[in-house]
């Protein structure tokens, strides 16, 4: 029979690590006799980042004695005790190839059920030592489990594990784990996983994304850039200018919403580039992005001092994510300042389609002479029979968009949102759109994606990006094309990761070691080399930046 062998606690703590202080729970140790299981974890356990660890979902972590055996002679360790691997259960007979999402279990007098596989933390690999621990648990089939708490009681070490049920499909831990982390996944099984009721949503959400294409998005038409022609000027306000551009041979259709990478050969060197949203109606003849004058930008000051009719720049493909889908729910399009430009192309695409959905158009700006595009887009709006316009301003007296607006606008729950605009701006748009009940909000940032660093404790010396600390490298440079800061490779950073955090550019992690896809990047022009090979490599158009070092010069969509 499996037995719960240990039970192990211990209370989040903040950890010196590769220059960063980590807040973690992931330091546990056994405990003796009876102890209270909650809904939400143990007495005296808790998580250090609640974002992934914790919850309803994964109030318990399980690992097995046997699987610790496995690490012990894979590793050459002899020094692996209960609660190394952050678990609050070290049980015996309960292996993940045989445990399935959906089990339930009575251990003492609690009952849980299985809901995921573990998460691919890198924590994990910091408190034992070995940096890639989160691949190897993965590639080696050994994850270990959350669990759910059915019914609070209390567990001891020494208690049988009792099978009380077992889970709807039998998909093993093991399984589901390859499922999503592994190459070539069987596409019914994860239509499976994706049924599961036990599954946490997260996990679920996963394969529904996968499933429906869109965690394998199309990759870009082209690698690197292409020269383009600005064929056509027009001045929209005082500091926001559109371009024309056109090509030597017919272009890709661009997805309403994507954007192009401008780089400018004659304006510095390095180069200087910056992206914009294409905010024309998608074509395979002529694209157009409308710029903004920015003080400190290169690119934009650029533009608008010396572009004419027939000046050549350079062009990346259309890229992004954040894009209009098909359907006929309800549709927001919700955006502030110069934001409008990839609402404005999804704008274009619903009136090119004569879209019978109810559109809503919010637009904010400083005042009504600042608004670039009022009357093209009044002439959009007219041609759609369910459309509705809505312009705010916020001068004078300086008034905000607050949720106040957001309700007034009666919209149903299944209505999509597309929000652009400042980061303040979108926060708070996307908390009042949550709170009148809309959960499909997608939204698009113009500057480097909002960081993603799990339990890394915030610190007051963050600076705007700049190159690294110490000599400057002598290898590949390195472009971080969303900040627009070019520096040179040098061999004391492990991977590109390291490289951006070095220079205070925004990062998004997870397991640091190539498997859970979150640091994937595009690579608008370059190719790299992987000092630890990913477990499921990504598209040869981007690289996992946590195990990718350049091999030649790169520039990087972040």
């Amino acid at each position: 029979m499996a037995t719960l062998l240990s039970v192990n606690v211990g209370r989040p703590k903040d950890v010196g690590w590769n220059g960063q202080t980590v807040r973690t729970g992931i330091y546990k140790a056994p405990v003796d006799g009876p102890v209270r299981v909650r809904r939400l974890n143990l007495d005296g356990d808790g998580q250090g980042d609640l974002a992934g660890h914790g919850g309803e979902n994964r109030a318990v972590l399980v690992y097995q004695i046997e699987s610790y055996h496995h690490w012990r002679r894979h590793l050459g360790r002899d020094d692996l005790a209960a609660g190394n691997f952050g678990e609050n259960f070290t049980v015996s007979g309960l292996p993940d190839d045989s445990v399935c999402i959906g089990d339930r279990y009575r251990i003492g007098s609690a009952e849980f059920e299985v809901t995921q596989p573990r998460v691919t933390c890198f924590r994990v690999g910091m408190r034992l030592g070995v940096p890639n621990m989160p691949s190897l648990l993965v590639a080696h089939r050994r994850p270990g489990f959350y669990l759910r708490v059915i019914t609070e009681g209390h567990v001891c070490a020494g208690d049988p594990i009792e099978l009380t049920r077992r889970g709807k499909h039998r998909l093993s831990v093991s399984t589901v784990d390859a499922l999503l982390y592994l190459p070539n996944p069987d596409v019914a099984r994860m239509q499976q996983a994706a049924d599961l009721t036990a599954l946490s949503p997260g996990w679920a959400e996963s394969f529904r994304e996968r499933l429906a294409g869109r965690a394998d998005a199309k990759p870009a038409a082209w690698v690197g850039f292409r020269t383009m022609r600005i064929d056509a000027i027009r001045r929209e306000t005082t500091d926001v200018t559109s371009f024309e551009l056109t090509g030597a041979e017919p272009l890709p259709r661009p997805l309403p919403g994507q954007y192009v990478t401008v780089r400018i050969c004659d304006a510095g060197e390095p180069a200087p580039l910056r992206s914009y949203s294409l905010s024309g109606v998608p074509s395979t003849r002529r694209w157009r992005i409308s710029v903004k004058r920015e003080a400190g930008g290169l690119v934009s000051r650029w533009l608008h001092a010396h572009a004419r009719v027939g000046t050549r720049v350079e062009i990346g493909a259309p890229r992004g994510e954040f894009c209009l889908a098909e359907g006929q729910e309800p549709v927001l399009l919700l955006s502030a300042g110069i934001g409008i430009t990839p609402l404005l192309a999804m704008l274009h695409q619903l009136a090119a389609t004569a879209a019978t959905r109810r559109i809503v158009w919010v637009h904010t700006g400083r005042d009504r002479s600042s608004d670039p595009f009022r009357e093209e887009v009044h002439s959009l709006l007219a041609g759609l029979p369910h459309a509705e316009r809505h312009d705010l301003h916020t001068a004078p007296p300086g008034r905000r968009t607050d949720g106040s607006d957001i309700a007034a606008l009666a919209l149903p729950a299944d209505t999509t949102a597309y929000v652009c605009g400042p980061t303040g701006f979108m926060n708070d748009m996307t908390a009042a759109l949550s709170a009148v009940g809309i959960r499909r909000v997608h939204t698009e940032m113009f500057s480097a994606r909002s960081a993603v660093n799990p339990g890394s404790v915030p610190t007051s010396s963050r600076r705007a990006p700049h190159p690294p600390p110490g000599e400057p490298g002598t290898g590949p440079m390195v472009t971080f094309s969303r900040v627009g800061l070019s520096v040179r490779w040098s061999a004391p950073h492990l991977n590109l990761l390291a490289l951006a955090e070095a220079c205070d550019v925004p990062t998004r992690y997870s397991c640091r070691s190539g498997v859970c896809h979150m640091c994937e990047t595009d690579l608008i022009t370059g190719e790299v080399d992987y000092v630890t090979e990913p477990l499921d490599p990504p598209g040869p158009r981007s690289a996992l930046i946590c195990c990718a070092t350049p091999r030649t010069d790169l520039v990087l969509d972040m």
